[in-house]
């Protein structure tokens, strides 16, 4: 291969991995269309190749589907407890005390969300009833679970992030959609029995995977970022 041709083939790698990346957002309603396992299978293979601290590969996955993700949606749709006094007793995801930028960001998002659903700033039923969606995994046809050992440090939860990163981009590179879901977090002990998760993990997310419904107008949502030269220092 010459020069011009390699070159060639760089900029179109650039602009699949970049369209990955950047065509990646929260998806909140999938179609039922089904996506088999060989391809969920390929997603977390690949997925695995992200970096971790002495190749310690911090994360462990409980992918589920069919009975298994409805038994997961009844278990904490009928626990009684309402998402606003939940305890988030294995970790933190918040601040206690939210403070700005942050909580621009976080209003905005959250106006913008509620503006195309229609929700009003005082229908508190309504809004109860979008988060409960994330307990049906907003209706896609594959769940994850995804845990961490709880003798783990901070690195390796860092680590765990880029390999939840790679799901996500992963699943794009193969036209499926995803939604990162720390609501099941505080929700473990119903989700322990049911998986069989032990003791020592700590779950520390879901994610929704499927195709996008199109149709719905949450779905509409496009999240902005703060520019560049916000957040980031050059230094000669």
């Amino acid at each position: 291969m010459d020069m011009r041709s390699e070159q060639a083939a760089g900029a179109d790698v650039t602009e699949i991995v970049d369209e990955a990346i950047t065509s990646r957002r929260s998806v909140r309603a999938f179609l039922p269309d089904p996506v088999n396992e060989e391809t969920v299978r390929e997603i977390l293979e690949v997925a695995a190749r992200a970096p971790s601290g002495t190749n310690m590969q911090p994360w462990k996955v409980y992918v589920v589907t069919g009975k298994t993700k409805h038994a997961i949606s009844d278990a904490i749709l009928t626990s009684g407890i309402r998402a606003e006094k939940v305890e988030w007793d294995e970790y933190k995801y918040y601040p206690s005390q939210f403070f700005e930028p942050y909580l621009t960001r976080r209003r905005a998002v959250g106006f913008a969300l509620y503006n195309l659903l229609g929700i009003g700033r005082r229908d508190v039923e309504r809004m109860r009833e979008q988060h409960d969606r994330n307990f049906v995994f907003f209706d896609a046809p594959v769940g994850m679970i995804v845990t961490i050992d709880r003798r783990l440090e901070v690195g390796s939860w860092l680590d765990l992030g880029m390999f939840i990163e790679n799901i996500l981009i992963a699943a794009r590179g193969r036209g499926l959609h995803t939604c990162p879901q720390a609501a099941f977090a505080p929700y473990h002990r119903q989700l322990r029995p049911i998986l069989d998760i032990p003791e020592n993990e700590v779950v520390v997310c879901g994610v929704a995977l499927g195709y996008e419904d199109k149709s719905k107008p949450e779905n509409q949502l496009r999240s902005e970022r703060a520019p560049l030269d916000e957040w980031t220092v050059f230094k000669d």
